[in-house]
């Protein structure tokens, strides 16, 4: 019998030894192959801009050896150079232009716009506009939305609401550049200790990179 449970009890350790082990490192390499893998997808494709050129101007015509991530290289200079072009006046009436060529090519000067729109609004937003977390109940009631306060709306809103409105960014997920914006009694909202970048990636992820808990606000309000 006492061999049965020795034997019993070995193996429900190598078991358990296997399964813990197994997925600890499951954890740790699967990120980790996860970020090489698609470092390399990016660098192979930057790489490949050196197709653009004439075949006598590509690396591989003058180097001895092929040089992984040159591309990159490439990318940088030519950003760094675009944007110095674009910044001064010449570079700026000439991109006056081709907007306005762009916008009359039909179905061309949708995308267009729309690319450059996101674009502008994840580069050229500051943070500084997103104030403070909050949690709002939309788009019904007992249904919860993560949504950002831009400001304390004036004027009119304030006057015939007779109530504390503020302005609220509910944005959509998994893109966060476009979303509802909402006009709510700062009473009604729910504060967020959380700061705008891990709010950002807790949408964005939708929910998978949730933030830790930093203190307990039982009742929900500041």
């Amino acid at each position: 019998m006492s061999d049965e449970l020795h034997s019993k009890s070995f193996w429900f350790r190598l078991k358990h030894f296997i399964r813990v082990n197994l997925l600890a490192g499951l954890l740790f390499l699967t990120p980790v192959m996860a970020t090489f893998f698609f470092l390399h997808m990016f660098l192979t494709w930057v790489d490949g801009l050196f197709n653009f050129l004439p075949a006598r101007f590509r690396p591989e015509s003058f180097l001895p050896f092929p040089i992984p991530g040159l591309g990159l290289i490439l990318l940088f200079g030519t950003l760094l150079l675009t944007g110095f072009f674009v910044r001064n006046y010449l570079g700026r009436k000439l991109v006056n232009i081709w907007d306005r060529i762009i916008a009359t090519i039909p179905l061309v000067n949708k995308l267009y716009l729309a690319f450059k729109h996101v674009m502008e609004t994840i580069f050229n937003r500051p943070a500084q506009d997103f104030k403070r977390v909050v949690l709002v109940e939309f788009p019904k009631k007992e249904c919860y939305a993560v949504g950002f306060v831009t400001g304390v709306a004036v004027g009119e809103v304030q006057d015939k609401t007779h109530k504390k409105v503020i302005n609220v960014f509910v944005p959509t997920t998994p893109n966060p550049t476009s979303g509802y914006f909402l006009m709510i009694p700062e009473e009604t909202v729910i504060s967020l200790d959380m700061s705008v970048e891990e709010a950002l990636k807790l949408m964005m992820s939708g929910g998978i990179l949730s933030p830790d808990i930093k203190k307990t606000n039982p009742e929900g309000y500041k």
